[in-house]
């Protein structure tokens, strides 16, 4: 439907008038060969019922129509029209290409965005302010967002099920394939270069770390620090021959010569720094509340290092703090 034509101040030539409404148009569109000009709404509703042009009855088909001219939208934009919320106390009179913008800004428009000067803060329509209740709102964006959460929470629980189970077969997989390889030498040699690879594509996906106080290690982790460390291992895709063995060269007692003392570890102090070390993925929020780091140093990326000073398939080095 186009603008009613008592909205608008002087006359308004035959040419912007739509043959369908009657009323100023609005969005037009013309048809390819007649060139007769209509609303887009009333064109459109029009040739769901027949697909001919309503003046001459050529036949035309959505598709086929066009926008107007210039100088036809340049005519309709100097036209001069009352504002929509005239009945609402708007005497405002203005272009009709700008009508638009004023509508956004009008003081009148009982629609106007207004923000609750109550305290709850909600941007609700200017002529419903006066029925809007602020407990009433929070409560019902409460339960929608508890309504959310409570769906986010079933969605992880499907997902960690279906993970677990995921694993559960990966692992009777991995046991199969042992048992078969302690029956077949060959096979024996196929698993050991499928665990190499699993490793080693794991490896590759860590981030490297920097760490920047080595006297920050913590060398006797204790039970809950074990556990937050192997949780976060196992959520990173370490293999699961690996992480057992990582786990045990966490502790002190299992590390190589020199390191497994506080004064052998003084001694090799200055080796420290050709360490190649790689951060633990989701062992980050447990630091943001502990300030605890933990890094792996691989053995398949630090053969380079003294034999005192590494052990298959590598170690897991704990700090308190200085690690980037």
């Amino acid at each position: 439907m186009g603008y009613e034509l008592g909205r608008f101040e002087g006359e308004v030539d035959e040419e912007l008038i739509c043959p369908i409404c009657s009323c100023v148009l609005e969005d037009p569109l013309q048809s390819p060969q007649c060139e007769h000009a209509f609303c887009a709404a009333c064109i459109h509703e029009w040739l769901t019922r027949q697909p001919t042009c309503p003046v001459d009855r050529s036949a035309i088909t959505p598709n086929q129509l066009k926008s107007v001219p210039r100088i036809l939208r340049n005519l309709l934009s100097r036209l001069t029209i009352s504002c929509d919320n005239k009945a609402f106390g708007c005497t405002a009179l203005v272009k009709l290409d700008v009508l638009a913008s004023h509508l956004q800004d009008c003081e009148f428009n009982p629609k106007k965005p207004v923000v609750c000067e109550k305290g709850c803060g909600f941007v609700v329509p200017k002529d419903e302010i006066k029925d809007h209740n602020c407990v009433r709102e929070l409560r019902t964006m409460m339960s929608q967002l508890q309504q959310k959460l409570t769906e986010l929470q079933t969605e992880s629980m499907e997902q960690k099920i279906q993970l677990r189970e995921q694993k559960r077969e990966i692992q009777g997989l991995n046991d199969a394939l042992r048992a078969v390889r302690i029956m077949n030498p060959r096979v024996r040699e196929i698993q050991t270069t499928m665990e190499n690879e699993d490793l080693t594509r794991w490896v590759n996906s860590l981030q490297p770390a920097r760490v920047t106080r080595w006297g920050g290690m913590i060398s006797t982790p204790d039970a809950v620090l074990q556990a937050v460390i192997k949780r976060a291992l196992v959520e990173s895709g370490s293999p699961s021959h690996v992480v057992a063995e990582l786990m045990e060269n966490a502790h002190e007692r299992r590390w190589p010569t020199g390191l497994s003392t506080l004064e052998t570890r003084q001694l090799n102090r200055r080796q420290y720094e050709n360490y190649v070390t790689k951060r633990i993925p989701g062992f980050d929020e447990f630091i943001c509340t502990s300030g605890k780091q933990a890094v792996v140093v691989m053995y398949c990326e630090n053969q380079h290092m003294p034999e005192d000073l590494i052990i298959e398939p590598g170690l897991v080095m704990i700090f308190a703090h200085g690690v980037e």
